[in-house]
């Protein structure tokens, strides 16, 4: 926390420093988990990434490990209070402690409202809202001890207004996800934990590659982004970063677009 009344131009410089920070990415083995994961290593932050199975997490532990930082992959279904449970168990084992959540993991299912499988809709509920909800809470039981930490919840341009493309699910939690921001940042302020959000816009990763690269349907999406193209995940590091940071000590509640004027337009 920088100095109350004076300007301190140490902190200034220093305030995105993560140094010696443990940062814990659920769905690291994401294109957006995995850019979290490494923009977090640069700024100097341990990592702990989790995902259903270890093997898809082997790449981006050696990546963090290239940037000089620790790193750790543990198999976790977000889901499953257990194995959230022995998630953070076994990172304070080895690491002492935890500072940063990120929860990137999540579902996203599309089909016609009128056709929706009840079955797919509560899947995509267990990832994105109860396991971010599991997540939060058993880390925010550690941060609420040690009166410190930073957590950032992935919301969605579909939480602010619905859309013609089978949101339904989707849409739905990522809404969700925005008041559960804010509701555990309003009950966790007192314990000086930070909680908010970065909402993106559609971007490339292999699971919208089918869309973007069909030109009709990459014309529509483009349509609604004022910048005119799809993000990629380095466009979400320096919101990461920031959220993660003591520049951003005094911000919680926040959910922040990173979508190209998507929301604004």
């Amino acid at each position: 926390m920088a100095d109350e009344k004076t300007f301190n131009p140490d902190f200034v410089k220093n305030m995105f420093d993560l140094t010696g920070k443990v940062a814990v990415v659920t769905g690291g083995a994401g294109a957006l988990g995995e850019a979290c994961a490494l923009a977090l290593a640069a700024y100097g932050a341990d990592i702990v990434v989790t995902g259903r199975t270890v093997k898809t997490l082997e790449s981006v532990v050696g990546e963090v490990q290239k940037l000089g930082r620790k790193a750790m992959a543990v198999a976790c279904d977000v889901s499953k209070e257990a194995d959230v449970e022995a998630m953070v168990k076994k990172t304070v084992d080895t690491f002492g402690t935890i500072d940063i959540l990120v929860t990137v993991a999540g579902l996203a299912k599309r089909a016609p409202a009128e056709d929706f499988p009840i079955e797919d809709f509560a899947q995509v509920m267990d990832i994105n809202v109860k396991g971010t909800m599991i997540c939060a809470k058993h880390v925010g039981k550690l941060f609420k001890q040690k009166k410190a930490g930073k957590i950032i919840t992935i919301s969605s341009v579909r939480a602010f207004a619905g859309h013609p493309g089978g949101y339904a699910a989707y849409g739905t939690s990522k809404g969700a996800i925005n008041l559960l921001t804010k509701q555990l940042a309003t009950e966790w302020a007192k314990y000086q934990i930070n909680v908010n959000s970065i909402a993106p816009c559609i971007f490339w990763t292999p699971l919208t590659k089918e869309v973007l690269e069909n030109k009709a349907l990459y014309d529509i999406f483009m349509s609604r982004i004022p910048m005119g193209r799809a993000a990629i995940p380095l466009d979400f590091a320096g919101a990461t970063v920031f959220l993660a940071s003591r520049a951003s000590d005094f911000i919680t509640g926040v959910v922040l677009p990173v979508d190209g004027g998507t929301v604004a337009g």
